[in-house]
C-alpha cells in the first residue's frame, strides 16, 4: 500500500483543485484492473484490439458498466480517501459502477461531439440540453476521469479549462436554485473560460481525475494509434449542502468565486 492511499491528498493538492478545479491521482487503481475492464469494454463493443479494420467509427459510447470490476476501480481506498477530502466524509455515495465510457478510436473523421461544455447534474427530460445545474451543484459532487489505458497527447485527452468551474459558479449564481439549462450555460459557447489555461487529462492506465462539477471540458479527436478508453461518471451526493457541517473544499471553491464567506 502506498503512502498516498493512507495519507490521501496533500494540502497543496486540495488547495490546486481549489483553485483550478481538478487533480490528477496517479495508481489510483490498478493496472491489471484496468487491463481486465478493458477487455469487457472491448466486449461489450463486439470489437477485437487484434483487427483494428473494424475500427470505423471514431468514438463508441457505452453507457454504464456495473461488474465488480468496475466497482472495484471506482472503490479504491485511494479514492474513498479523496472522495472524503473533497467532498466530506458521509457525504457522497459509494459508486456501483460507472458511466459513460466514451472509447475514442484513431479516425480521420471528426467525432463531432468535442465542443466545451459542463455536465448537467439534474433533469429528466428526454432533450439533455434542458438538464440543468445549480450553484449548489445539487445531485453531483465530482465529476470523475477513470483512465483505463495509457493516454498520451495523440491519444484524444480531455482537454480541461483550468480555473473555469469558478467563472461557472459565478454565472450560476444569478440562476438561483433552480439552476441554469445546458442550453442556456452553452449561448455564447462559454466564451467566458476561453482565456483559461488548458490542461491535458493524460496519464497511464489507472490514473484518475477528480474534477469540480463546474468545469469547462472537452473532447478532442484522436491522432494516436491505439483506442482511448476513459469513463466520466459522477460521484454522487448523499444529500443537499448541509449548513450545519464545514463547507467541503467543492463547496469552498464556489464560495470563493462567488465572494462569499467561507
Amino acid at each position: 500500500m502506498s503512502n498516498s492511499a493512507i495519507t490521501g491528498l496533500t494540502t497543496s493538492q486540495v488547495e490546486s483543485f481549489i483553485e483550478d478545479g481538478f487533480v490528477r491521482i496517479d495508481n489510483a487503481f490498478p493496472t491489471d484492473l484496468a487491463s481486465q475492464c478493458q477487455d469487457e469494454l472491448w466486449a461489450a463493443m463486439g470489437l477485437s484490439p487484434d483487427r483494428a479494420e473494424d475500427w470505423t467509427q471514431p468514438v463508441i459510447r457505452i453507457p454504464s458498466m456495473s461488474t465488480s470490476a468496475f466497482i472495484r476501480a471506482a472503490n479504491t481506498l485511494i479514492l474513498h480517501r479523496a472522495y472524503d477530502q473533497l467532498v466530506g466524509p458521509d457525504r457522497w455515495l459509494e459508486p456501483q459502477g460507472m458511466g459513460s465510457f466514451p472509447i475514442r478510436f484513431p479516425s480521420q473523421i471528426a467525432p463531432g461531439d468535442d465542443g466545451w461544455h459542463v455536465d448537467a447534474s439534474f433533469g429528466d427530460g428526454a432533450d439533455f440540453m434542458e438538464w440543468r445545474a445549480n450553484v449548489k451543484s445539487s445531485r453531483r459532487a465530482l465529476l470523475m476521469l477513470f483512465l483505463f489505458s495509457d493516454v498520451g497527447a495523440d491519444d484524444a485527452p480531455t482537454r480541461i479549462r483550468k480555473g473555469s468551474h469558478a467563472i461557472i459558479a459565478r454565472e450560476l449564481l444569478a440562476y438561483g436554485l433552480y439552476g441554469a439549462t445546458l442550453r442556456e450555460l452553452s449561448a455564447d459557447g462559454y466564451a467566458s473560460s476561453e482565456r483559461c489555461h488548458e490542461a491535458l487529462a493524460m496519464g497511464e492506465a489507472g490514473t484518475v481525475y477528480l474534477c469540480h462539477p463546474f468545469l469547462v471540458h472537452a473532447a478532442q479527436a484522436h491522432r494516436g494509434t491505439r483506442p482511448r478508453f476513459m469513463a466520466q461518471p459522477p460521484l454522487l451526493p448523499k444529500g443537499e449542502f448541509d449548513p450545519a457541517l464545514a463547507p467541503s473544499p467543492v463547496q469552498v471553491a464556489i464560495r470563493k468565486a462567488c465572494g462569499l464567506a467561507l
